[in-house]
């Protein structure tokens, strides 16, 4: 044979496997995509079939090229990769140890470092965080049961299968979950959680035809046994002083119905509420909406500066500890939201990590520190930053963004898109169609027990038996020159501090 002859046998040869491996490979993406769309834990290849695996071999990948390439662990905003990879290990239930060592610097100004004891108690002297009554001089008290919860998003903000997710997932942890301003949904009661109910500046749920708070319908959503709370919305982290506008287009004939609105009409939320113009107004509403639900009653806002918040503290005192709120939540500048205007989202409202400790001291300077509880949120999502907040001073924790990071949140950054990969925050139905309510919610419960569980590993090391006999003498903070000093040294407390022990320098 000639050596034409074999050339053309090897080209037809190579010609042949070619159209084989291009066989193997539609035949194998054909497999994919079944596996993909029929499999239920993962809603990147539910909604990306075949093509979402690439997300997970760059991912794989990822430590190789972030060390030449891009960022590293501890450098994204507003979550980094080392937050959120913690709350992805724990929302699947695997663990969290790491080795080598920690990839955080501890010179940074601020960096909390928690202050191990040198005998602290032995495993079996080591307790569980004890429940908490909100509200005593109520009707209905609430034993809140759990020190980290879910804090409020709305349905309409979120989908479907995220709100369920998230009742069904609290309910599995024994943690509350706030409704966010939204209204309360059937998605929310679903789950059968404990629900706290938030009131924002339209009322929605609770609202007569003029947008004005209606009595009946409050005390309607009062005789729910699952609404343990109701939250007075003032102001959120990401957006102080701003309401809102929900556009008719986004509103389905189900949303309108829950909200008490027309369809075709806009959803205005105002800036503050109309019947509050002074604190007087505000103890008065939160009294008003306590008698008619004998349930505790709060609210939340985000601190500008706590100067005006002493006159509110006096008038508690003035009128009698009865008047006072049953609890205040208290939300950092950091806070976040579906859509807000820029300079608000980064430039308006003072950090948790300031204003926390500014409400905590105005409360207990005025003896109400076993009247009112403190709830920190804020970019609170891990277990030390659960652990700070309750050394400052906080009785409880929420966190909003942490648990979207357990229903698989990626920080794709579409909330205000509709188009959310992972189905969270979009009612399109194809890409909610990724997120499989009865994988997710046991991701939700698994993360809230993970950070429980460290945070109270956390108070142990630190020598107490359980997180909230945690102090500000028990963690210190970085300062500029690196070196550190006690909380409690920094700003002293105002409550007398029990487990009293020498203060280190």
């Amino acid at each position: 044979m000639t050596f034409w002859h074999w050339a053309m046998m090897a080209l037809q040869m190579l010609a042949l496997i070619f159209v084989v491996v291009i066989g193997v490979i539609v035949l194998a993406a054909i497999a994919f995509y079944v596996l993909d769309k029929r499999q239920t834990r993962d809603a990147i290849l539910r909604n990306y079939p075949v093509i979402g695996h690439f997300r997970h071999w760059f991912s794989t990948l990822g430590e190789f090229f972030r060390q030449y390439f891009f960022a590293m662990d501890r450098e994204e905003m507003p979550f980094n990769r080392a937050q959120r990879d913690w709350i992805y290990r724990a929302s699947d239930g695997k663990g969290n140890t790491v080795a080598f060592g920690s990839t955080r610097s501890l010179t940074i100004p601020g960096t909390p470092i928690f202050m191990n004891a040198a005998f602290p108690p032995l495993d079996d002297q080591f307790a569980v965080t004890e429940p908490m009554t909100i509200g005593p001089h109520c009707r209905v008290p609430y034993n809140a049961h759990s020190i980290f919860n879910i804090s409020g998003m709305s349905f309409g903000a979120i989908s479907k299968p995220a709100v369920l997710a998230l009742s069904k997932g609290a309910k599995e942890a024994g943690i509350w979950l706030n409704t966010g301003e939204g209204g309360l949904s059937p998605f929310h009661l679903e789950g059968g959680a404990d629900l706290v109910y938030q009131i924002g500046t339209a009322k929605y749920g609770i609202r007569d035809d003029a947008g004005n708070l209606d009595d009946d319908k409050l005390r309607a959503m009062a005789a729910h046994e699952q609404v343990k709370m109701f939250e007075i919305k003032l102001s959120q982290g990401a957006k102080p002083g701003k309401g809102g506008i929900l556009p008719a287009a986004k509103i389905t004939p189900e949303i309108a119905q829950i909200r008490g609105l027309k369809p075709g009409e806009d959803g205005i939320s105002p800036n503050r509420h109309r019947e509050v113009d002074d604190f007087g107004d505000l103890l008065d509403f939160i009294n008003h909406i306590r008698d008619v639900t004998g349930k505790p009653v709060g609210f939340k806002f985000v601190v500008g500066s706590s100067r005006p918040w002493e006159e509110f503290f006096a008038l508690i005192k003035e009128r009698g500890e009865k008047s006072a709120p049953d609890f205040i939540t208290i939300d950092g500048g950091e806070g976040g939201t579906g859509a807000a205007p820029m300079p608000l989202i980064d430039l308006v409202g003072m950090p948790i990590k300031e204003a926390l400790i500014r409400i905590v001291d105005l409360r207990d300077k005025y003896g109400l520190h076993d009247r009112i509880r403190i709830v920190a949120a804020g970019k609170l999502v891990n277990p030390a930053d659960v652990a700070w907040a309750i050394c400052a001073g906080a009785d409880f924790v929420c966190s909003a963004r942490g648990f979207m990071f357990s229903l698989g949140c990626i920080q794709a950054l579409k909330c205000n898109k509709n188009t959310c990969p992972t189905g969270i925050t979009t009612h399109d139905p194809h890409l909610q169609g990724g997120l499989v309510v009865e994988d997710k919610y046991k991701k939700v419960a698994a993360y809230a027990k993970a950070t429980i569980k460290e945070l109270e590993m956390i108070a142990h090391s630190v020598g107490v038996l359980e997180p909230r006999q945690m102090r500000r003498r028990h963690v210190r903070i970085v300062q500029a020159d690196g070196t550190s000093v006690p909380l409690d040294r920094i700003v002293p407390s105002h409550h007398h501090e029990s487990y009293n022990t020498p203060t280190q320098l």
